[in-house]
């Protein structure tokens, strides 16, 4: 049977990547050649962020008990991220330290538009095994979240919380030979725009969509940037908008949406007010710069739903 909101110690259990991003705002995207091939940065910043942290601390920022599984470096940025997640009450004694560099990313932000070209590195060291998951923590929770950095420990845990009974959403943005099992072993795939059309071959995000219902009976969830998310929920396929805002930084704004998307699931909300809720969430986070920097607060997104046509 699934844990309970009152038996459980969590409500929300997440495994992945976690980053210290080094975020230099720029008049424009950079090019090859012209204009653009060299510029004055206008701005730099340190932050924290990466997939699954941004995620959690959105969630604790909502009022959902987090607790966070992964593995952190040992140098000055591990610190840092450790001390991010302690200071947004997202709990820690699970997660690891390795005798590593931290995983960091070095973001470069067009300020006209706010979007954002992302590049990263991670020790081979922070990998996640199998050994290293805490299955006591996992069935202890009301909903396990999974991003694809660590396939096969992602796979094992989403394994792990489905025999419980647990709802288990997932951070899918890339394809490899895993990522159809990782899709499978979760009970509600989010995904980013491009991966249901590089794991079907189909044309659009809906035949895309219904496809892969022919191997998954959950509910299949795809972003889609400014324009919102969709859904297949049974039969039915879902466009819920985004919202319109003056975006300054998109960087996390896909973390914030599946936080969102995880508060909204549980509450047990229809899948209409989920979307329209994680997209709301999504777009105040980029109308502010970092990644959990950028996470709104519960009652600014409530006050956009009530001020936003439906």
């Amino acid at each position: 049977m699934p844990t309970s909101a009152s038996d459980a110690r969590w409500d929300v259990v997440g495994l992945g990547a976690n980053s210290v991003d080094f975020v230099y705002r720029l008049p424009a995207v950079p090019q090859a050649s012209g204009t653009f091939a060299k510029m004055r940065i206008s701005r730099e910043t340190i932050s924290c962020g990466g997939q699954m942290t941004t995620a959690l601390v959105a969630c604790a920022r909502f009022g959902l008990r987090a607790k966070y599984i992964g593995a952190t470096g040992t140098d000055d940025n591990g610190r840092r991220i450790r001390a991010e997640l302690a200071h947004h009450s997202v709990d820690c004694t699970d997660a690891i330290i390795k005798d590593a560099r931290n995983q960091y990313a070095v973001i470069m932000v067009d300020e006209v538009s706010g979007e954002r070209i992302i590049l990263w590195d991670r020790d081979e060291m922070l990998h996640l095994r199998d050994h290293e998951i805490p299955e006591r923590a996992i069935v202890s929770a009301r909903l396990l979240h999974v991003d694809d950095v660590d396939q096969e420990a992602a796979i094992v845990a989403a394994t792990i919380a489905r025999d419980a009974g647990l709802v288990v959403t997932s951070d899918i943005d890339r394809l490899t030979p895993r990522t159809i099992d990782l899709v499978k072993a979760v009970t509600v795939p989010i995904f980013a725009e491009h991966v249901p059309a590089g794991l079907t071959g189909a044309k659009d995000l809906e035949s895309a969509l219904r496809q892969l219902r022919e191997s998954h009976d959950g509910l299949l969830c795809a972003t889609i940037g400014a324009e919102g998310a969709v859904a297949l929920d049974g039969t039915r396929f879902i466009h819920s908008p985004g919202f319109k805002v003056h975006a300054v930084d998109t960087t996390g704004a896909g973390d914030v949406f599946r936080a969102g998307f995880i508060y909204g699931t549980l509450q047990g909300w229809r899948t209409e007010h989920v979307l329209r809720f994680a997209n709301a969430a999504a777009g105040l986070s980029c109308t502010r710069p970092g990644a959990i920097g950028g996470v709104p607060a519960l009652d600014e997104i409530e006050a956009l739903l009530e001020t936003a046509p439906a």
